[in-house]
């Protein structure tokens, strides 16, 4: 299995432009771009880092979206590490022998379920 990296981070927060003044504002980040994902229930933010990730905040639309629960239950925070993989289809075989619980085999975006991840969701990305 060939993890290369984070590629990026993703933090939830209750509110979109509270979180943008916490990390451009106070924390110095440079906003590249904002979106709004109507599939997903989610306002995005993105901040570009000098190594070629980036930090990407997220705050739900609707209590009902993946985001708007886990703030609900676990609050604002981390929400996804985003892991850089040389092969996913061999990431994911290998993860799979090893019984790594997986979200979304076969789909464009696969995870690792936060239960096999110490409480953490990630994102396996193939790199670029």
């Amino acid at each position: 299995m060939g993890m290369k990296g984070v590629d990026h981070v993703v933090i939830r927060v209750r509110d979109i432009d509270e979180g943008i003044k916490t990390w451009r504002d106070n924390l110095g980040m440079e906003l590249e771009r904002t979106a709004e994902s109507e599939a997903l229930g989610i306002k995005q933010a993105f901040f570009p880092m000098a190594n070629g990730g980036f930090i990407e905040i997220v705050a739900p639309t609707n209590d009902e979206a993946a985001v708007g629960r886990a703030i609900e239950s676990r609050g604002e925070g981390l929400h996804t590490l985003a892991m850089e993989v040389d092969d996913l289809d061999a990431t994911v075989k290998d993860l799979e022998s090893k019984g790594v619980q997986l979200i979304g085999v076969g789909g464009p975006q696969v995870f690792i379920h936060p239960k096999s991840a110490n409480g953490i969701l990630v994102q396996l990305t193939p790199a670029s």
